[in-house]
């Protein structure tokens, strides 16, 4: 047997009942009336399901109602949310790359919450242009003569691609065709922006001379592209930039370096080895791009700096204006290159202050966050371990290197890790770690200090019981 379909209360019933009111008055009558409307029709799909037992008019009503309620809570609720990172990933791409400082965002927040001087000369007393204000620190740190910012180093590929090369052709090495996240793979920039790719030299080797073999009447670009996300070890040679840039001078035609990792500050201190876009600008090439959320450690956008009559042709490409930045993401760069500019990027820019973090305070760290959660046998839950872990640092930049690390490693005794994972993924402070050999890994060089305490009350809540979570970073926590 089935409910009699003429137990299913007709919308506007529900809506004149009392109930409706408090929805009504939180979402607004339009809205709660499409989520009366859906959970009738959920309902009455279930039909040949639904049993017989109780089901009264009022019952069902009370159905209908917490359905509604619970749909217009879920749609009312933002599905993008904070995550703990505890991967070992600095710049993890999926989950939004590199970190901003909460006193950098109200830097920012204070020039563009409101109006601000985006495309207005305040001097001149006429409009003015957008590009300049982060051009000035970008040439000074640099010492490229100017500097155009778009939306991401994609489209700043696109973009130069368009501009100085459409209807022509570009030579690139085919070893340096890549493809990174996302399906971006450099052939299909060039066919997309109109201009015809001359590949040279084999996989693993390319002269100079290959470049020079290939130049014809219709080149106009020679292109150099970093490999960000791969490297090619062994019986290679590949040409380098200022070589490049010479035998472009010498032939009248302009040349490029896709850097994309956006290095502007040595990280031999920390351990590694990068590219800097100051050393790419050094080389001699006429464009260099790069990134604003790798290892500039800023928001999403694409820069390109380079000779100045190179980036007017830029600025002044009709998919400039598709692809220009907002005055939110130019004052959060603004403020990110500053920092750089006046060493205080340690302090200002979260991916330094995790990169300098020394691994005898991530192991401190993960022994307060350890003892906290009832010692090494968790209180009886889990199989806890402070252990020594390699970081990657991620967004497509310096893949083979690691950056040594220490977290905890969890053995839950009474659930897989997959189901402990599962549990700190969906909980109201997100977690996201790594699974290894049935354990949770858990890498304290990518949880921010603040982040501490969220930390150690998800873990207590994914595993049963309460944690004293004050003193993780040293310092008391309310």
């Amino acid at each position: 047997m089935t409910i009699d379909r003429r137990l299913l209360p007709a919308v506007s019933v529900l809506l004149s009942d009392p109930r409706a009111l408090p929805l009504v008055a939180a979402f607004g009558r339009s809205n709660v009336t499409d989520a009366f409307r859906e959970a009738i029709a959920s309902l009455r799909a279930d039909l040949p399901l639904a049993s017989t037992d109780g089901a009264t008019p009022e019952r069902l009503r009370a159905g209908l109602f917490e359905a509604a309620r619970v749909s217009l809570e879920r749609d009312a609720t933002p599905s993008l949310t904070k995550v703990i990172n505890a991967t070992g990933v600095l710049l993890h791409t999926n989950l939004g790359r590199a970190p901003m400082d909460p006193a950098l965002l109200a830097d920012a927040a204070r020039i563009a919450g409101g109006y601000c001087n985006l495309e207005f000369d305040l001097e001149a007393g006429e409009r003015g242009d957008r590009s300049v204000h982060c051009a000035r620190v970008l040439s000074r740190l640099t010492g490229a003569e100017d500097a155009v910012v778009v939306n991401n180093n994609a489209a700043a590929m696109v973009l130069l691609l368009g501009a100085v090369a459409a209807g022509r052709q570009a030579i690139v090495s085919r070893g340096e065709l890549i493809e990174i996240g996302g399906s971006f793979r450099l052939p299909e920039i060039f066919r997309t922006s109109g201009v015809a790719l001359v590949e040279v030299g084999s996989t693993n080797r390319t002269y100079l001379k290959d470049y020079g073999s290939a130049i014809g009447p219709e080149t106009a670009l020679l292109l150099k592209a970093s490999r960000s996300n791969f490297e090619m070890v062994g019986f290679t040679s590949e040409v380098e930039a200022d070589a490049l840039a010479g035998l472009a001078r010498e032939r009248g035609l302009l040349s490029a370096w896709d850097v994309g990792s956006g290095c502007f500050v040595d990280l031999r201190p920390y351990g590694l080895e990068c590219t800097t876009t100051q050393s790419a600008v050094a080389s001699g090439v006429d464009l260099v791009a790069v990134s604003g959320d790798k290892l500039l450690g800023g928001p999403q956008a694409g820069i390109v700096v380079g000779k100045r009559a190179a980036i007017a042709r830029l600025k002044s490409h009709p998919l400039m204006r598709a692809f220009r930045c907002d005055k939110l993401t130019l004052a959060l760069l603004e403020q990110s290159l500053l920092a750089i500019a006046d060493g205080s990027h340690e302090r200002r820019i979260p991916l330094f202050r995790m990169l300098g973090l020394p691994t005898v305070e991530l192991e401190r760290r993960s022994a307060t966050l350890i003892d906290g959660l009832g010692g090494a046998d968790g209180a009886g839950r889990a199989e806890l371990a402070a252990v020594a872990m390699s970081g990657r640092v991620g967004g497509g930049t310096l893949p083979t290197a690691t950056v040594p690390s220490f977290g905890v490693r969890i053995r839950p005794r009474h659930r897989g890790a997959e189901s402990l994972a599962a549990r700190l993924r969906m909980s109201s402070s997100p977690v996201v770690g790594r699974l290894e050999e049935d354990a949770v890994l858990l890498d304290l060089r990518t949880v921010l200090d603040t982040e501490l305490a969220d930390l150690a009350r998800t873990l207590e809540a994914a595993l049963g019981e309460r944690v004293d979570a004050t003193r993780i970073d040293g310092r008391k926590r309310v």
